[in-house]
Protein backbone atom coordinates (compact mmCIF):
# COMPACT_ATOMS: atom_id res chain seq x y z
CA UNK A 1 0.00 0.00 0.00
CA UNK A 2 1.22 3.63 -0.96
CA UNK A 3 1.78 6.18 1.69
CA UNK A 4 2.87 9.76 1.68
CA UNK A 5 5.66 11.18 -0.48
CA UNK A 6 8.51 13.37 0.45
CA UNK A 7 9.22 14.78 3.70
CA UNK A 8 7.52 17.96 4.49
CA UNK A 9 10.04 21.45 5.22
CA UNK A 10 9.66 22.57 8.69
CA UNK A 11 6.71 25.48 9.66
CA UNK A 12 4.85 24.45 6.83
CA UNK A 13 1.85 22.45 7.93
CA UNK A 14 0.78 19.58 5.34
CA UNK A 15 -1.58 16.19 5.58
CA UNK A 16 0.20 13.09 5.05
CA UNK A 17 -1.61 10.04 4.38
CA UNK A 18 -0.42 7.20 6.06
CA UNK A 19 -1.45 3.62 4.89
CA UNK A 20 -0.68 0.22 7.01
CA UNK A 21 -2.96 -2.16 5.26
CA UNK A 22 -5.26 -1.99 8.15
CA UNK A 23 -6.60 1.54 8.38
CA UNK A 24 -8.46 3.86 5.72
CA UNK A 25 -6.80 6.15 3.99
CA UNK A 26 -7.56 10.21 4.56
CA UNK A 27 -8.51 12.05 1.75
CA UNK A 28 -6.31 14.85 1.57
CA UNK A 29 -7.62 17.78 -0.02
CA UNK A 30 -6.15 21.10 -1.01
CA UNK A 31 -7.00 24.44 -1.49
CA UNK A 32 -7.83 25.48 -5.38
CA UNK A 33 -5.01 26.92 -7.71
CA UNK A 34 -4.41 30.48 -6.94
CA UNK A 35 -4.53 32.92 -10.04
CA UNK A 36 -0.99 35.21 -10.20
CA UNK A 37 -1.71 38.71 -10.62
CA UNK A 38 1.04 39.01 -13.39
CA UNK A 39 -0.15 37.29 -16.96
CA UNK A 40 1.38 36.59 -20.42
CA UNK A 41 -1.76 37.71 -22.13
CA UNK A 42 -0.03 37.60 -25.40
CA UNK A 43 1.24 33.77 -24.81
CA UNK A 44 -0.39 30.56 -25.78
CA UNK A 45 -0.72 28.06 -22.79
CA UNK A 46 1.31 24.99 -22.94
CA UNK A 47 -1.29 23.32 -20.90
CA UNK A 48 -4.80 22.87 -20.47
CA UNK A 49 -7.83 21.12 -18.36
CA UNK A 50 -8.64 17.54 -18.75
CA UNK A 51 -11.26 15.52 -16.72
CA UNK A 52 -10.20 12.15 -15.89
CA UNK A 53 -12.65 9.37 -14.71
CA UNK A 54 -13.98 12.45 -13.06
CA UNK A 55 -11.04 14.02 -11.18
CA UNK A 56 -9.64 17.26 -12.97
CA UNK A 57 -6.07 17.45 -14.09
CA UNK A 58 -4.24 19.78 -15.62
CA UNK A 59 -1.95 18.71 -19.05
CA UNK A 60 0.98 20.98 -19.93
CA UNK A 61 3.11 19.72 -23.13
CA UNK A 62 6.90 20.38 -23.43
CA UNK A 63 7.85 19.80 -27.46
CA UNK A 64 11.43 19.74 -28.10
CA UNK A 65 10.68 21.63 -31.34
CA UNK A 66 9.74 24.58 -29.37
CA UNK A 67 11.00 23.96 -25.66
CA UNK A 68 13.62 23.16 -23.35
CA UNK A 69 13.91 21.71 -19.99
CA UNK A 70 16.12 22.35 -16.83
CA UNK A 71 16.01 22.07 -13.28
CA UNK A 72 16.23 25.06 -10.83
CA UNK A 73 16.32 24.79 -6.53
CA UNK A 74 13.64 26.73 -4.98
CA UNK A 75 15.09 29.19 -2.44
CA UNK A 76 16.05 27.49 0.87
CA UNK A 77 14.98 30.92 2.77
CA UNK A 78 14.09 34.61 2.32
CA UNK A 79 10.44 35.55 1.67
CA UNK A 80 8.40 33.11 0.88
CA UNK A 81 11.27 30.17 0.51
CA UNK A 82 10.22 27.16 -1.36
CA UNK A 83 7.92 28.11 -3.42
CA UNK A 84 7.78 28.62 -7.39
CA UNK A 85 6.79 32.71 -6.62
CA UNK A 86 9.98 33.00 -4.53
CA UNK A 87 12.16 31.16 -7.35
CA UNK A 88 10.37 33.59 -9.78
CA UNK A 89 11.26 37.05 -8.18
CA UNK A 90 12.80 39.11 -10.27
CA UNK A 91 12.90 36.95 -13.74
CA UNK A 92 11.89 37.65 -16.92
CA UNK A 93 8.72 35.47 -17.16
CA UNK A 94 8.39 35.96 -21.14
CA UNK A 95 10.09 32.71 -22.02
CA UNK A 96 8.44 30.32 -19.32
CA UNK A 97 5.90 28.29 -20.30
CA UNK A 98 5.30 26.74 -17.51
CA UNK A 99 7.25 25.40 -14.15
CA UNK A 100 6.60 22.33 -12.01
CA UNK A 101 8.00 20.70 -8.82
CA UNK A 102 10.37 18.36 -10.11
CA UNK A 103 10.96 15.66 -6.70
CA UNK A 104 11.31 15.07 -3.79
CA UNK A 105 13.20 16.83 -1.23
CA UNK A 106 14.25 16.88 2.64
CA UNK A 107 13.79 19.41 5.31
CA UNK A 108 16.80 21.29 3.67
CA UNK A 109 14.37 21.52 0.79
CA UNK A 110 17.54 19.58 -0.94
CA UNK A 111 17.16 16.33 -3.32
CA UNK A 112 17.06 13.42 -2.01
CA UNK A 113 17.58 11.67 -5.36
CA UNK A 114 19.94 12.06 -8.46
CA UNK A 115 20.14 15.84 -9.26
CA UNK A 116 21.41 17.47 -12.11
CA UNK A 117 21.57 21.04 -13.10
CA UNK A 118 23.61 22.19 -16.01
CA UNK A 119 25.52 19.56 -16.25
CA UNK A 120 26.53 19.49 -12.85
CA UNK A 121 25.14 16.78 -10.61
CA UNK A 122 24.69 17.91 -7.49
CA UNK A 123 23.53 14.83 -5.53
CA UNK A 124 24.21 11.22 -6.96
CA UNK A 125 21.69 8.42 -7.47
CA UNK A 126 19.65 6.87 -4.77
CA UNK A 127 19.51 3.26 -5.13
CA UNK A 128 18.82 2.79 -1.26
CA UNK A 129 15.43 1.06 0.28
CA UNK A 130 13.61 3.51 2.83
CA UNK A 131 10.13 4.45 3.42
CA UNK A 132 7.75 6.26 1.59
CA UNK A 133 7.02 7.20 -1.77
CA UNK A 134 10.55 7.71 -3.20
CA UNK A 135 11.56 4.18 -2.32
CA UNK A 136 9.00 2.34 -3.67
CA UNK A 137 10.13 0.42 -6.19
CA UNK A 138 10.81 0.35 -9.03
CA UNK A 139 11.68 4.60 -8.76
CA UNK A 140 13.03 6.39 -11.60
CA UNK A 141 14.75 9.25 -12.79
CA UNK A 142 13.61 11.83 -15.52
CA UNK A 143 16.64 13.42 -17.51
CA UNK A 144 17.62 15.13 -20.66
CA UNK A 145 20.40 16.67 -23.21
CA UNK A 146 19.26 19.32 -25.76
CA UNK A 147 16.26 17.53 -27.29
CA UNK A 148 16.12 14.11 -25.93
CA UNK A 149 14.46 14.00 -22.93
CA UNK A 150 13.38 10.68 -21.73
CA UNK A 151 12.21 8.29 -18.44
CA UNK A 152 13.41 5.64 -16.95
CA UNK A 153 13.02 2.98 -14.07
CA UNK A 154 16.69 3.87 -11.37
CA UNK A 155 18.16 0.27 -11.88
CA UNK A 156 17.69 0.56 -16.19
CA UNK A 157 19.00 4.23 -15.66
CA UNK A 158 22.18 2.80 -13.61
CA UNK A 159 22.99 -0.10 -15.81
CA UNK A 160 22.50 1.86 -19.22
CA UNK A 161 23.71 5.65 -18.83
CA UNK A 162 27.13 6.32 -18.71
CA UNK A 163 26.78 9.99 -19.75
CA UNK A 164 25.75 12.79 -17.80
CA UNK A 165 22.70 14.13 -18.89
CA UNK A 166 22.43 18.41 -19.06
CA UNK A 167 19.28 17.67 -16.29
CA UNK A 168 18.16 14.66 -14.58
CA UNK A 169 15.71 14.46 -11.25
CA UNK A 170 15.17 11.52 -9.60
CA UNK A 171 11.89 10.31 -7.64
CA UNK A 172 9.10 7.77 -7.28
CA UNK A 173 7.13 5.97 -8.10
CA UNK A 174 7.33 5.14 -11.44
CA UNK A 175 3.44 5.23 -12.49
CA UNK A 176 4.17 3.55 -15.76
CA UNK A 177 6.74 0.87 -16.31
CA UNK A 178 7.06 -0.37 -20.93
CA UNK A 179 3.65 0.63 -21.08
CA UNK A 180 2.44 -1.64 -17.47
CA UNK A 181 1.66 0.31 -14.15
CA UNK A 182 3.66 0.07 -11.40
CA UNK A 183 2.90 -3.21 -9.76
CA UNK A 184 2.30 -2.04 -6.28
CA UNK A 185 -0.81 0.19 -7.29
CA UNK A 186 -4.70 -0.94 -6.91
CA UNK A 187 -6.88 -0.24 -9.76
CA UNK A 188 -8.53 2.83 -7.72
CA UNK A 189 -6.79 2.39 -4.54
CA UNK A 190 -7.72 4.64 -1.05
CA UNK A 191 -4.67 6.40 -0.87
CA UNK A 192 -5.81 9.94 -2.66
CA UNK A 193 -3.73 13.16 -2.34
CA UNK A 194 -3.21 15.89 -5.29
CA UNK A 195 -0.24 14.67 -7.36
CA UNK A 196 2.41 15.57 -10.18
CA UNK A 197 3.90 13.34 -13.15
CA UNK A 198 5.52 13.07 -16.05
CA UNK A 199 5.30 10.75 -19.19
CA UNK A 200 7.17 10.74 -22.47
CA UNK A 201 5.38 9.58 -25.50
CA UNK A 202 6.67 8.42 -29.02
CA UNK A 203 7.19 11.59 -30.05
CA UNK A 204 9.66 12.30 -27.51
CA UNK A 205 7.54 15.47 -26.14
CA UNK A 206 7.04 15.09 -22.28
CA UNK A 207 3.72 15.04 -20.12
CA UNK A 208 3.85 16.96 -16.95
CA UNK A 209 0.05 16.36 -15.47
CA UNK A 210 -0.88 17.83 -12.18
CA UNK A 211 -4.33 16.74 -10.41
CA UNK A 212 -6.15 19.50 -9.59
CA UNK A 213 -8.28 17.13 -6.86
CA UNK A 214 -7.07 14.18 -4.62
CA UNK A 215 -6.32 11.11 -6.85
CA UNK A 216 -5.38 7.85 -6.26
CA UNK A 217 -2.23 6.20 -7.99
CA UNK A 218 -3.63 3.68 -10.37
CA UNK A 219 -5.90 6.27 -11.87
CA UNK A 220 -3.32 8.90 -11.82
CA UNK A 221 -1.00 5.99 -13.84
CA UNK A 222 -3.78 4.85 -16.18
CA UNK A 223 -4.16 8.38 -17.55
CA UNK A 224 -0.51 8.48 -18.42
CA UNK A 225 -0.92 5.02 -19.98
CA UNK A 226 -4.13 4.90 -21.61
CA UNK A 227 -4.82 8.42 -22.69
CA UNK A 228 -1.11 10.05 -22.88
CA UNK A 229 0.30 7.06 -24.38
CA UNK A 230 3.34 7.21 -22.67
CA UNK A 231 5.46 3.91 -22.24
CA UNK A 232 7.54 5.00 -19.20
CA UNK A 233 6.19 7.61 -16.67
CA UNK A 234 7.46 9.17 -13.28
CA UNK A 235 5.09 10.81 -10.27
CA UNK A 236 6.94 13.49 -8.93
CA UNK A 237 5.37 14.47 -5.98
CA UNK A 238 2.07 14.62 -3.76
CA UNK A 239 0.62 16.87 -1.62
CA UNK A 240 2.56 19.69 -2.53
CA UNK A 241 2.07 19.79 -6.35
CA UNK A 242 2.85 22.99 -7.81
CA UNK A 243 2.37 24.82 -11.17
CA UNK A 244 3.30 28.42 -12.56
CA UNK A 245 1.55 28.91 -16.04
CA UNK A 246 2.03 32.29 -16.45
CA UNK A 247 0.00 32.18 -19.70
CA UNK A 248 -3.24 31.09 -17.80
CA UNK A 249 -2.41 33.29 -14.46
CA UNK A 250 -1.72 30.24 -12.43
CA UNK A 251 0.71 30.29 -10.15
CA UNK A 252 0.62 27.68 -6.79
CA UNK A 253 1.98 28.71 -3.93
CA UNK A 254 2.64 25.33 -1.96
CA UNK A 255 6.55 25.03 -0.52
CA UNK A 256 8.35 22.85 -2.98
CA UNK A 257 12.05 22.02 -3.65
CA UNK A 258 13.48 21.36 -7.29
CA UNK A 259 11.95 22.18 -9.93
CA UNK A 260 11.27 22.12 -13.88
CA UNK A 261 11.68 24.98 -16.09
CA UNK A 262 9.88 24.97 -18.93
CA UNK A 263 11.19 27.42 -21.19
CA UNK A 264 10.11 28.41 -24.68
CA UNK A 265 13.10 28.45 -27.94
Amino acid sequence: MIGACSEQPAGEPVVRTQLDGSEPAEIVAEPTPEAAPTQAAAQQSACSDKVFEGVSLTHCIADPAEHSVTTALAPSSGSNFGTIGAWAAGKNEGDIAFVVNGGMYGDDLRPIGYYVEGSDRLKELNRADGPGNFHLKPNGVFFGSGSTWRVLDTETFYRTIGDRPQFGTQSGPMLVIGGKLHPEFQDDGPSRALRNGVGIDADGKAHFVISNAPISFGKFGRFFRDELKTPNALFLDGNVSSLWDPANGRMDSRRVGPLLVVRDK
